[in-house]
């Protein structure tokens, strides 16, 4: 029976004894897997990454090349050919003489000295305008014409009606001036030698 119990005892040692020489290598054996693993594992890690780099070096020039294919959009250049001016308007036409030699602007009168004189301004026509009148236009300061009391003057509207001149005298030229003054009515003259007006006729525009 101790023989028994003694070969059982030795038995279940060297079972013991196997399990444990086996767990030993299996553990040896797991432990260059494993490590085999890691390094894999640690090789590929910079696969990974050039595999990541690589996209993103192709794709720079890309964006690169599709930058520089836009074509800048043109810019206006300061120094361009200017666009010419139109060209100022003529006149329309020429005035007369600056200041006509026959020709007044006749305002009032002054019987001062024992002889009627009339109150005027010398001028020139100027150009038409609107409505088709042209104006006398005035120059200079009013000066006296002494007027002869039997000088030929002939007048129409606004003195007497119509637009074709009639004969008045030197009173009814005076009278009309005394109740209308600074009316600036256009009048064409003659003085005699002595230097007074001796023939006053209305002409067909005023001022």
């Amino acid at each position: 029976m101790r023989r028994q119990a003694c070969a059982a005892a030795l038995l279940l040692c060297g079972t013991l004894a196997l399990t444990a020489c086996n767990g030993d290598d299996g553990a040896a054996g797991a432990a260059p897997g494993s490590a085999a693993t890691a390094s894999g594992a640690s090789a590929a890690t910079p696969s990974a990454t050039s595999a990541s780099s690589a996209p993103a070096g192709t794709a720079t020039p890309s964006a690169s090349s599709a930058a520089s294919s836009k074509k800048p959009a043109p810019t206006a250049t300061a120094g361009g050919p200017a666009k010419p001016k139109p060209p100022a308007p003529g006149p329309t036409c020429a005035p007369k003489d600056p200041v006509s030699p026959n020709e007044i602007a006749v305002y009032r009168y002054t019987p001062e000295g024992g002889a009627y004189s009339l109150i005027v301004r010398h001028g020139h026509w100027g150009c038409p305008v609107a409505g088709g009148a042209t104006p006398f236009v005035t120059v200079g300061e009013e000066t006296y014409i002494p007027i002869a009391e039997d000088a030929k003057i002939g007048a129409h509207a606004p003195i007497l009606s119509g637009s074709t001149n009639k004969p008045i005298t030197t009173h009814e030229l005076t009278s009309w001036l005394e109740t209308h003054p600074d009316k600036g009515l256009v009048f064409h003259y003659n003085v005699n030698k002595a230097g007074v007006i001796d023939t006053l006729g209305q002409e067909e525009y005023t001022v």
